[in-house]
């Protein structure tokens, strides 16, 4: 594909809408002073050349980093748009969002080995963590599976890189920090997303754009900590893109799902929990968001086994207020399978709490 088609194709990544403020930070700065003799200058001498070997020794590790990571990081092209995706192992599998690949089967896949364009093929999508794995119809030489990071050790403050595809530049690299961890992020449907909502995502301040979707975030001992899928919007600025707000989900759970993926062709164990439920939400006399209405309850499953049934409106679970799906999907983010949380909700206009079992995703 040429720059021009590259730049016309419509490249994926996901907006997050946030209720973003902005703040002006100023900091004074003090100036040190040092002797007018000799010492003076010969210490200022020793400390300029300490600083250029140190930006010289950042700059090395940056450029290994890339020498290392960049050649397990793709380019994906779907009929619809522009992805990232990276290799997870020596078989020809690979790791991107399930955004990405969308409803298709087959895709072209662009190495840093190759030129040509190969063919792969869908193996699973699983929508409800955004991710997807894909298998290249033929291994080429060179191929190299990337290093993931144990996402748990992820610090705020770390160096990061992000590689991907942005607009469809190939082989892009940006740079940035962790800016925070843990984050539990909704993805809106709109724009070719799932819906699902992620928890213990990575922020980070390197730049996301169009394009980054299923790449690669790395630190620098050259492993993925995360799989860049978010960008954040801010609603003032007419949903314009938040700059240095990006999300990636943890290299951790991107294992956890694609081990599974690449053994069954399924995913058995989400390790998320469920509440078992099909719901809408419902406003009140100021036509604000007031619950989740439950539509229907799975046959089986943790709030059918509770006693709640159709028709019941959920206020609160756990400590969190529920007035919307998003915030009720954000609260079961946080907990896990297994775990016992009061839920509050109201039948026939009589407020009511039970206690509900979680069940997974």
């Amino acid at each position: 594909m040429d720059a021009s088609s590259r730049t016309r194709a419509r490249s994926r990544l996901l907006r997050v809408a946030l209720p973003l403020t902005a703040t002006v930070c100023s900091v004074a700065l003090v100036g040190g002073c040092s002797d007018s003799g000799s010492g003076g200058s010969s210490s200022s001498d020793s400390t300029t050349q300490a600083a250029a070997a140190s930006v010289n020794d950042l700059q090395s590790d940056y450029q290994k980093v890339i020498r290392d990571v960049l050649p397990s990081v793709v380019q994906i092209q779907a009929s619809s748009g522009l992805g990232s995706g990276v290799v997870y192992d020596d078989e020809g599998h690979i790791v991107t969002n399930a955004h990405v690949v969308g409803d298709e089967k087959t895709f072209k896949v662009t190495t840093s080995t190759n030129e040509t364009p190969l063919t792969a093929r869908l193996v699973y999508a699983y929508p409800d963590q955004d991710l997807a794995v894909i298998k290249l119809e033929k291994v080429p030489d060179g191929l190299r599976a990337a290093k993931f990071a144990d996402s748990s050790k992820v610090e705020v403050g770390q160096i990061t890189l992000a590689m991907g595809s942005p607009l469809g530049l190939s082989s892009s690299v940006t740079q940035g920090i962790v800016s925070a961890t843990g984050r539990t992020v909704s993805e809106g449907r709109s724009g070719g997303g799932t819906g699902a909502t992620i928890a213990n995502m990575v922020q980070t301040s390197a730049a996301i754009n169009p394009g980054n979707s299923g790449g690669a975030l790395v630190n620098l001992d050259s492993q993925v900590i995360g799989i860049p899928t978010l960008a954040a919007t801010d609603p003032e600025l007419g949903d314009s893109a938040a700059p240095g707000i990006g999300f990636a989900i943890p290299s951790s759970t991107v294992t956890k799902i694609a081990d599974q993926i690449i053994k069954d062709g399924r995913v058995s164990d989400s390790g998320r929990a469920a509440l078992g439920i099909t719901g809408r939400v419902v406003v009140d006399g100021d036509l604000e968001p007031a619950g989740v209405s439950i539509v229907s309850v799975t046959d089986g499953g943790a709030a059918e086994k509770a006693g709640l049934r159709a028709g019941d409106v959920i206020t609160r679970f756990g400590d969190e207020v529920v007035t919307t799906m998003t915030s009720l999907q954000v609260a079961l983010a946080a907990e896990e399978p297994g775990q016992k949380v009061r839920v509050t909700y109201t039948r026939g206009g009589a407020k009511d709490e039970v206690e509900v079992t979680l069940g997974e995703m």
